[in-house]
Formats: structure tokens, C-alpha cells, sequence
């Protein structure tokens, strides 16, 4: 179902038996998430939980996927359907806003046990539109420097530091801009809050002010400086291989993608990751109810499960080498300490809580994107 389109989604629910017991979750992510709700979620809340069954429904990866939720919501509230198909969804931060403006969802976070466990501003706010109550991380996803300490005795602590090493080090910094990966856009908007002359929690949080967009003709100068000493990399992915080649020395990459990199032997074994100050994007995966689910108390128990320590570290943590949805903090005594030591010794939480940042609101980020490309050749 990886590449479902919306007529189809549409059909694979409405041909769902439809029992009282039967839980069903959306999630928008590529085929692994269907298969993680499907082939660990499921079991352990149907063993938890016996009588109930759970079903995925996978809706294609990217925004595109999130889009087909919005979508299937929208289509229902037009019909005025009194019960929902859909009792929870896994969607992307950017589309959390516009279900809350819409009146779709629930705000169940306070009614769940899990709900407390959570304190990053990316559970309150999502790209501008306040969402608290209404989502728990399934995940957060977040880049950061990745480096090779053979070639990088002390790597930089801040944005600041990282120019003035690449200044040292010409093409030994290395990524990919704004295309082919958004671990190259992460870094970009990081930029801007490090060099920006205007306030990059209004960037962050909002509102939108025309203004604002005026005062990254500096930073823009300087980035296309930076950027003309640096190696530009075919995307993600291409910034680890010319990492693993020893090509560069340094570059921004998705952390769980390093590790994975890592863990398949694709990366030498001592690469290393730095979270540069003020910080860089991350963006997490949120579960959802919608207002009128056919099944809401067992959606809340689902969630609780999934966003429990035990479940945090074993489903998200070791399976994916995603950073938990819930603070690291109460994950941290399910998770053998070679595990802890790999995920959290280089980044630890508090460097996640202070410097894990949010992308830009949608027309700053948008605005940002098309400065970039007038600006930096």
C-alpha cells in the first residue's frame, strides 16, 4: 500500500470488516511503518488488550501520505459522517496545524497516562498553529553534524565554529544544499536562526510578517561564502557515502539514518555526530485522533501503549534508531546501556531539548527556500 492513492485508501477502509473491536490506524511513512504497527503494535496491544484487534493502513510515504489523511477527513466532515473509519492516524508535523484549525481532532493527550511524559515545544506547537493536547510523538526524527574524528580533532560547538573550520578546511564540509534531501534544508534554516538578524522564534512559531523576510540578506551573504568553500552532496544519502569515503569530514545528515548507516557497516564505526548550537530541524511523527472516531477509548489505550517507556525503547529506539517521542529520560531505564550510549552519549537529551528545533512556519520556510536559491549559487 506503500503508494496508495486517495481513492484507494478510501476503498482498502470502506472494505475493512467493521467491528466494535477493531481499531484502525492510518499512517502516512513508508511500507516499514505499516509493518511496525502491524507486525509489533498490533500484537502487543491485541495480547494487552484481548477481544481487539488493530489494522494498518498504509498511505504512501512523505507529505504526500499525510495529505491523503487530510484528505479522508475532509471528505468525511463534508458528509457529516457521524462516526469516522479512521479511530487513529501517524501524520507529519506540517499537517497537524490544519486538522486543528478544522475542528478534526481530539484532545486526548491529558487523558492518557503517557501524555505527561512529553515536554518538547514540538507537542505544543506545530509550525505556528498551537496543537497541545492534541498530539504524542510517535517518533522525532532530527539531524545533525556528522564527523570523522580522524579528521576533526574538536569539532565545532556552534554554527560560528563550524565556519570558522571550514574556513581551515576548504571542501571538507560537505551538503546538499536544498535538493535531493532535507538534511541539507535542516541545515540551511539552521543558518538562519544561527545568523539571521530577526527573531527565530517568530520564524519558528509565527505569525507570518513580510518584514521579517528582509532580514537575511547577511546570513544569505554569508551562507553563499560558506557555500562556495564547501562540496555539495547528491542528497541524504550522498553526504554519508562521501563521509564514508573520507571525501569530507563533515556534514549535516538524519540521524537515524546515520545510525542505520552505521550499524550496516556503511560508515567506518568511530563516525561521530555533534548538535551544533543555537540548533538544528527535526520534525517528528505525531498520532492523532480524529474527533469523530468510532472507537475512541481503545484509540487513547493504543496510543498509551505505543508512546509507553517499554514500548518507546524497544519499538522506536532499537527497531528504528528513531529519538523517542516521549522524553529520552523515562526511556532511558528500558534500554541496555550500549544502546543509550550509541543514541544519547554524542547528543544527549539536554542537547535535544535545548537545540532540537523546529522547521520554520510554512511561508517563512517557503520564503527562506526561494532566497536561497536567488542568493547561493
Amino acid at each position: 500500500m506503500k503508494n496508495l492513492s486517495y481513492l484507494a485508501f478510501a476503498a482498502a477502509l470502506t472494505a475493512m470488516p467493521v467491528h466494535a473491536e477493531e481499531l484502525t490506524v492510518a499512517t502516512a511513512g513508508d511500507q516499514n511503518m505499516v509493518d511496525y504497527i502491524n507486525q509489533y503494535l498490533a500484537p502487543l496491544f491485541e495480547k494487552t488488550y484481548p477481544g481487539n484487534t488493530v489494522r494498518a493502513v498504509g498511505t504512501g510515504p512523505g507529505d504526500a501520505g499525510s495529505q491523503k489523511i487530510l484528505e479522508r477527513f475532509d471528505a468525511q466532515a463534508g458528509a457529516k459522517a457521524e462516526k469516522w473509519d479512521t479511530d487513529v492516524a501517524v501524520v507529519h508535523e506540517k499537517f497537524v496545524g490544519p486538522m486543528v484549525s478544522k475542528g478534526y481532532l481530539a484532545k486526548y493527550r491529558g487523558d492518557i497516562d503517557t501524555g505527561k511524559l512529553v515536554t518538547r515545544d514540538n507537542a505544543k506547537m506545530a509550525l505556528g498553529t498551537n496543537v497541545e493536547g492534541y498530539v504524542m510523538p510517535m517518533f522525532n526524527s532530527q539531524t545533525a553534524i556528522a564527523y570523522n574524528p580522524a579528521l576533526v580533532a574538536n569539532p565545532p560547538k556552534s554554527y560560528a565554529e563550524i565556519v570558522e573550520w571550514a574556513k581551515a578546511h576548504p571542501k571538507q564540509f560537505g551538503y546538499n544544499g536544498i535538493k535531493g534531501g532535507a538534511s541539507g534544508v535542516s541545515f540551511v534554516m539552521g543558518w538562519i536562526y544561527a545568523f539571521g538578524e530577526g527573531d527565530a522564534k517568530t520564524l519558528m512559531n509565527g505569525p507570518f510578517k513580510e518584514d521579517e523576510t528582509k532580514k537575511w540578506d547577511g546570513a544569505l551573504k554569508s551562507l553563499a561564502a560558506f557555500t562556495t568553500n564547501a562540496t555539495l552532496t547528491p542528497g541524504n544519502a550522498g553526504t554519508l557515502d562521501l563521509l564514508s569515503r573520507g571525501e569530507i569530514a563533515m556534514g549535516p545528515v538524519w540521524v537515524d539514518m546515520f545510525y542505520s548507516w552505521k550499524a550496516d557497516g556503511r560508515l567506518p564505526p568511530d563516525m561521530k555526530l555533534t548538535l551544533p548550537a543555537p540548533g538544528m530541524p527535526g520534525q517528528p511523527m505525531h498520532y492523532v485522533v480524529p474527533q469523530n472516531a468510532a472507537h475512541k477509548d481503545l484509540a487513547e489505550k493504543f496510543i498509551a501503549l505505543a508512546t509507553s517507556p517499554k514500548v518507546q525503547a524497544e519499538g522506536i529506539v532499537k527497531r528504528f534508531n528513531w529519538y523517542p517521542g516521549i522524553d529520552a529520560q523515562h526511556v532511558k531505564a528500558e534500554l541496555d546501556d550500549a544502546t543509550w550510549n550509541k543514541l544519547f552519549v554524542d547528543i544527549s537529551p539536554e542537547d535535544l531539548a535545548s537545540k532540537g528545533k523546529p522547521f520554520p512556519i510554512a511561508p517563512y520556510n517557503t520564503a527562506i527556500l526561494e532566497a536561497y536559491e536567488k542568493s547561493v549559487k
